[in-house]
């Protein structure tokens, strides 16, 4: 078994992955100034929480989009283990040939996402994340990454609005019984949902037409089972896409 990690801006996602099949995972809040104490910690209350045999792993692996947290989570990850933690970064075995101006400014979980959605769904593929960041980027019938688009997120975007204004309150991101909504806060919500939803949609349309092909699209991240619904394209909706990338990781370079 081994502990794939997640290091997101807004939460780091755990799982416990054996012979490819994740039978645990967990969700905490990123803290970017703890240390490796704090993170050793927090995760081993956390093993013990749900159970979990820290002798049982034979390693782990983490992607990481939070700098400050890399390395003081390595370390306490290898001390709880007692095995080695691989990090995503340049120089890994991936399977994905990186077509763009600047491959070493790619973010793990873009390479973790598209490396999953590439071998489980195939290629070409435009894989969309919608975090505290949307990002929604392509990669083509040869497995190249061909870039994208970073859009911000949901409940960032709305969390700004609301305190960028003075009548405009903080609200949950649902979707409202209709798109021409009747009060404030239903207006708000149809805007987070159905307008994220028409924006995924349309970016899917511009990039296939740069292509020149239909594409396979794929979705993840928090937010993505309240957003996908309400698409027009076919959008699959994988929340465990950045878990499957990182066990296919490990495979190829452990």
């Amino acid at each position: 078994m081994i502990l794939a990690i997640d290091v997101g801006n807004t939460n780091i996602v755990l799982g416990c992955i054996e012979a490819g099949e994740i039978r645990e995972t967990v969700r905490v809040q990123t803290d970017s100034g703890a240390t490796e104490a704090e993170y050793a910690i927090k995760l081993a209350m956390l093993f013990d929480f749900y159970g979990i045999d820290r002798a049982g792993f034979e390693g782990a692996i983490l992607s990481s989009v939070v700098p400050a947290a890399t390395e003081p989570l390595r370390r306490a990850v290898e001390k709880l283990i007692g095995a080695r933690c691989l990090v995503v970064g340049p120089g890994m075995k991936t399977g994905l040939n990186m077509r763009i101006d600047d491959p070493g400014t790619v973010a793990g979980d873009l390479v973790i996402g598209s490396v999953a959605a590439m071998t489980c769904y195939g290629t070409p593929v435009i894989v969309m994340d919608l975090g505290t960041a949307n990002t929604i980027f392509l990669i083509d019938r040869d497995r190249c990454f061909r870039g994208g688009a970073i859009l911000p997120g949901v409940k960032l975007s709305y969390r700004a609005l609301a305190a960028g204004t003075s009548l405009l309150p903080d609200i949950s991101i649902t979707p409202p019984k209709k798109c021409v909504a009747t009060n404030t806060v239903d207006c708000m919500r149809s805007g987070a949902v159905f307008g994220t939803a028409a924006t995924l949609d349309g970016m899917a349309d511009r990039m296939e037409e740069e292509l020149g092909e239909k594409c396979t699209l794929v979705a993840t991240g928090g937010l993505a089972a309240s957003i996908v619904p309400c698409c027009r394209r076919e959008i699959i909706c994988d929340d465990l896409l950045l878990l499957k990338g990182l066990w296919i990781l490990w495979e190829k370079n452990k």
